[in-house]
């Protein structure tokens, strides 16, 4: 087994860029992860390794003869910390392929429910978003004109390996408006123009519920293409809430009324 203690060693200086850097990711197309629970995760997402790297007084060989047929590479404590993002770590990383994430690449229900989320600029909402979207078993959540790259490793953190569980489309909002109407998927707009109470809805049927960021909120053709807009009545002071908890309330709304 090939063991690297220098972090001068090309491959390290290599993982180094592949995780600071959504240049070198897209190039690559692959990512560096952290943690047995994301592995675990991504292989049951159907996500391919290339290489697994562990430091030996945290992860026993033993332990890594359940990823048969994947490279293995033992790190010295040093090389490890130079590439472990968490500050509690298990002492296991993993390189793998990314995928297209290509909206005709969607595989939904009968009755699908999509969260819609555009323009996400933080990593951090975005991870959140893709948890809720897995507490709801949601069918999908389709990012629109992203910000932020899916593989950037504080979406893979915040996410909690969610970012592998759930079904991940991207696309311009034209193109997913598009195949929501195509796939006959009603749009329901989270803004405050032209808006109902959200829990007045009807979400039974197949349903996209459209999520923005909270400073600039939805572009113009969700507001207007939509079948209905929606609003969460503010009871406080502050007139909006983060966009991934605004989500969890649309989305299991819409499971309640579907009886789950």
């Amino acid at each position: 087994m090939k063991q690297i203690t220098s972090s001068q060693n090309p491959l390290i200086k290599f993982l180094v860029q592949l995780q600071e850097k959504s240049k070198t990711r897209k190039q690559t197309g692959t990512f560096l992860m952290e943690g047995k629970r994301e592995i675990e995760l991504a292989l049951k997402g159907g996500y391919e390794l290339e290489t697994l790297l562990f430091l030996p007084e945290l992860i026993s060989k033993k332990t890594l003869e359940s990823y048969s047929g994947i490279d293995c590479i033992e790190l010295s404590k040093e090389v490890y910390q130079k590439l472990a993002y968490r500050d509690t770590t298990e002492g296991i990383l993993a390189v793998a392929k990314s995928k297209n994430h290509q909206l005709a690449d969607l595989k939904l229900s009968e009755n699908p429910l999509i969260l819609v989320a555009e323009g996400i600029e933080k990593p951090g909402n975005l991870g959140a978003l893709l948890r809720t979207a897995d507490a709801a078993n949601s069918d999908a959540v389709i990012i629109a004109n992203p910000k932020s790259d899916l593989y950037n490793p504080n979406i893979i953190r915040s996410s909690v390996g969610c970012l592998f569980t759930n079904q991940i489309a991207v696309g311009t909002t034209e193109e997913i408006i598009a195949y929501l109407k195509s796939n006959k998927i009603a749009i329901y707009s989270a803004t405050l123009q032209n808006s109902n109470s959200y829990h007045l809805e009807n979400y039974t049927t197949p349903t996209a519920l459209v999520v923005g960021t909270e400073a600039i909120g939805l572009t113009e053709p969700w507001r207007t293409q939509s079948k209905q807009n929606i609003v969460i009545p503010m009871q406080g002071e502050i007139d909006s809430m983060n966009v991934s908890v605004a989500a969890a309330i649309l989305l299991f709304e819409a499971k309640r009324q579907r009886g789950f």
